[in-house]
């Protein structure tokens, strides 16, 4: 699947762009975040929460991988994969059970895990433009659904 752009999204319009991914991508489960320090990734993930139906806090788990949210139809999980510094840390926390539950798992820094996402999922970059705006391109990655 080719890639889709989204150019000049702002605060103001991220729970709309949150919609119309998930929309796009509603058999996908796994969506793998990709951008600079500060580009918009947890900040982008709140708004997809919100979305999902999670009404309390939605912060980055920098320090504790994961973090597991309430939604309307259940359990939502988002990882932060930064300060991973092995694989085997992401099977020491049990990444597959997350993964292959079908249950939303929006991760942060995947690249710090790469090999593990071997399989169909969304693949989000963020880039900051110098308007303050973001660019997302969205693909369908790790192999065919």
């Amino acid at each position: 699947m080719e890639a889709r752009i989204f150019c000049g999204v702002g605060l103001s319009n991220l729970t709309d762009l949150a919609g119309r991914l998930r929309a796009l991508y509603p058999a996908l489960p796994v969506w793998a975040f990709y951008g600079e320090m500060g580009a918009g990734k947890t900040t982008f993930i709140q708004a997809f929460c919100r979305l999902l139906g999670v009404t309390e806090p939605v912060l980055s788990p920098t320090f504790s991988i994961v973090n597991e949210y309430a939604g309307t139809d259940g359990a939502v999980y988002h990882f932060d994969f930064y300060r991973i510094n092995r694989l085997d840390e992401a099977y020491d926390i049990g990444y597959e059970t997350y993964f292959f539950s079908g249950r939303p798992c929006l991760v942060e820094w995947p690249e710090r895990i790469a090999p593990l996402l071997d399989f169909p999922h969304v693949r989000v970059d963020i880039r900051a433009e110098a308007d303050g705006s973001r660019t997302f391109t969205i693909t369908e990655a790790g192999g065919k659904s």
